[in-house]
């Protein structure tokens, strides 16, 4: 059992930056991948980034790519992701979860999930 609590969001103004935190209680979480998935009011829940176990291997949605970093401390049991120049087409809530599957971009792939975070990004 993992439980995952998200942290972090916020209003911020176009152009700005967030860090957002998944922090993890269970002893397994060193051993999973990490994803972050948004969803917006009236759209459906998308992948946003993933992270391998190990931190070795990331992945990243097109429309994020550039501008978001994936990483996780395993020692802590935390997952971060770092939003830099953000856009208003960015406010969502966001969800960590995490996957036994190595290679995992789709929500049912992912076995625990986190309560969201909001954030909203104004213009």
């Amino acid at each position: 059992q993992v439980q995952l609590v998200e942290s972090g969001g916020g209003l911020v103004q176009a152009g700005g930056s967030l860090r957002l935190s998944c922090a993890a209680s269970g002893r397994t979480f060193s051993t999973k991948t990490m994803g972050w998935f948004r969803q917006a009011p009236g759209k459906e829940r998308e992948f946003v980034a993933r992270i391998s176990s190990s931190g070795l291997s990331t992945a990243y949605t097109n429309s994020v790519k550039g501008r978001f970093t994936i990483s996780r401390d395993n020692a802590k049991n935390t997952g971060y992701l770092q939003m830099n120049s953000l856009k208003p087409e960015d406010t969502a809530v966001y969800y960590c979860a995490v996957s036994s599957r190595v290679v995992a971009t789709i929500d049912w792939q992912y076995d625990y999930w986190g309560q969201g975070t909001q954030v909203t990004v104004s213009s």
